[in-house]
């Protein structure tokens, strides 16, 4: 049974990231079928390349965070970094296709993938559903319910958040599996370009 502050959790901020995700795929699926329709494949091979660019220098957000770099508003590294990572990941999954020919490039985009949807997670849910988990214990608290009888009105949603916040144990690895496949791929590329 769900509580009217667990829909609206679900509405307000897992919809959302969902209906995010679900975007970046209709758009590669169009991308890709309009590559096709138009004889415009070569295009999409080609793609890899400026996308791999962008993810690259959308990780200049990290050196900022660290405070490596020292000039720039954090928030706006952010939000290049978020930019960034969109654009190049659906430049890379345009580049990928439909195409199953090759498992080290599938390997990678779906490394890709589990990163740009833990990255997400990071961004969207957690600062939100922290919010909301927080709105929701001062709301009980204000009715005049006890610390026992608030926690169990908010322990679906503080559970869900609690598993949410575990992201980062999946981000940073993911993202270092992504690396490490995208380069093999790349190198496999110089490695055999002449072979084509």
């Amino acid at each position: 049974m769900t509580t009217p502050g667990t829909a609206s959790l679900w509405r307000n901020h897992i919809l959302p990231f969902t209906l995010l995700v679900t975007l970046l795929g209709m758009a590669t699926v169009i991308g890709d079928y309009l590559l096709h329709r138009l004889d415009l494949v070569w295009v999409g091979r080609y793609l890899g390349i400026p996308g791999t660019l962008l993810i690259i220098g959308s990780l200049t957000y990290s050196l900022r965070k660290r405070k490596v770099i020292a000039t720039g508003n954090v928030k706006s590294w952010l939000s290049m970094h978020e930019i960034g990572t969109w654009l190049g990941s659906w430049m890379v999954l345009l580049h990928a296709g439909v195409h199953f020919n090759a498992i080290l490039p599938w390997l990678a985009t779906i490394a890709m993938g589990v990163n740009v949807i833990s990255g997400m997670v990071g961004k969207m849910l957690l600062k939100r559903s922290r919010e909301h988990v927080q709105a929701q214990r001062e709301h009980y608290q204000l009715r005049g319910l006890s610390k026992a009888e608030v926690e169990q009105e908010v322990f679906w949603e503080s559970v869900t958040f609690d598993a949410m916040v575990k992201w980062r144990k999946v981000h940073i690895p993911i993202f270092i599996a992504f690396a490490v496949l995208a380069l093999g791929h790349i190198v496999s590329i110089f490695l055999f370009w002449g072979w084509r």
